[in-house]
């Protein structure tokens, strides 16, 4: 609990050498432009009767960028504001509540850490503090949550059967786009959700430190909600673009779930988040995956002759471990499960 950024930032004058990047990887002093390019979708369209051209514009997103955000997605402003709240507040709690909530016991699925998992090994550490549980099906986590602050699991309760709900309904609008049968991913393909809530405190020397190293989600898709501080950068045609802070958005981002399940349809892109010299910044990835036991393999209606399955079927618990025990390299991860990029 003593190595979470939060309880020690305001003291750091400099990024501690442990946290600096080698120079190939670090962002450095140039300023990455924010992007215009990205699409940005408004899901109200869908029910004025031009769904084929919402489904159209998604799977173009998806295909392309590996990125899009949605708006007018039915979650109110005054919802995602309360939540956002709760979340920030969390990692100021006094540190004694705070270390009850970091522990190395993999029985407990609810805990706050620093950096990553792989903390005592990684060769550098990421400049964040992180809260990590399940939260779908919501009876059978709810009550491992933080009790405090007080309205926590009501509120996060609430806010993550609304995120399950709008990331049931993308996916259908994706599968649909995708040629895929109705209700195709309406079972164990979508069987959980882990809630990541990321605080990426101010950082002195932003241009040597990460706030998350380049990586692809393991899981089928991410839905990101941010506060009205910028940091997530996309890797596109090997250059790095910036994503702005969009208000009463939400960032949607293609996992390697679904670029499998696609056959490489789909593309599960590269990502960074960059630090901030004057603000901290909080973001809660609500991450749709299949369930544990669940069979992973590109859908038949993707194979052919010309069209070989990219990998072998495999169980999500084994790729998840794998990929958290790989440092999230999830290439490597997938040449282990047999995987040929097309």
């Amino acid at each position: 609990m003593e190595k979470l950024i939060t309880n020690r930032w305001s003291n750091i004058q400099y990024v501690p050498e442990n946290y600096i990047f080698p120079p190939e990887s670090r962002p450095g002093n140039v300023k990455i432009p924010f992007s215009n390019s990205i699409p940005v979708i408004d899901l109200s369209e869908a029910c004025k009767g031009d769904r084929s051209n919402i489904i159209k514009k998604i799977i173009k997103a998806a295909e392309e960028f590996g990125f899009f955000q949605v708006i007018n997605h039915g979650i109110s402003m005054d919802q995602m504001k309360e939540t956002m709240s709760i979340f920030k507040e969390i990692f100021h709690m006094p540190d004694e509540y705070k270390k009850n909530l970091c522990t190395n016991d993999p029985s407990k699925p609810c805990k706050m850490f620093t950096s990553s998992f792989n903390y005592a090994t990684e060769k550098v550490h990421l400049w964040r503090d992180s809260l990590r549980h399940p939260c779908y099906p919501l009876e059978q986590w709810q009550h491992l949550w933080p009790e405090n602050p007080t309205t926590y699991r009501e509120c996060v309760g609430d806010f993550s059967n609304e995120v399950k709900e709008l990331g049931s309904r993308l996916m259908n609008l994706i599968s649909e786009g995708l040629g895929l049968k109705c209700g195709y991913f309406d079972n164990d393909l979508t069987g959980s959700m882990i809630l990541s809530v990321n605080h990426y405190p101010r950082c002195p020397e932003p241009n040597l430190a990460l706030g998350m190293s380049k990586h692809s989600d393991p899981n089928l898709i991410t839905i990101l909600m941010q506060d009205d501080v910028s940091g997530l950068q996309v890797l596109k045609d090997g250059k790095w673009i910036a994503l702005e802070a969009r208000p009463h958005a939400f960032i949607i981002n293609v996992g390697y779930q679904l670029q499998i399940i696609s056959n490489d349809k789909l593309k599960s892109v590269e990502h960074r988040v960059v630090t901030n010299a004057s603000q901290g910044r909080t973001t809660a990835a609500f991450c749709l995956a299949p369930s544990d036991d669940c069979t992973v393999e590109p859908a038949q209606s993707f194979i052919d002759e010309h069209n070989p399955p990219m990998c072998k079927p495999f169980k999500y618990k084994d790729f998840s471990s794998h990929y958290f025990n790989k440092y999230g390299d999830t290439d490597v991860v997938l040449t282990s499960f047999g995987a040929t990029k097309n």
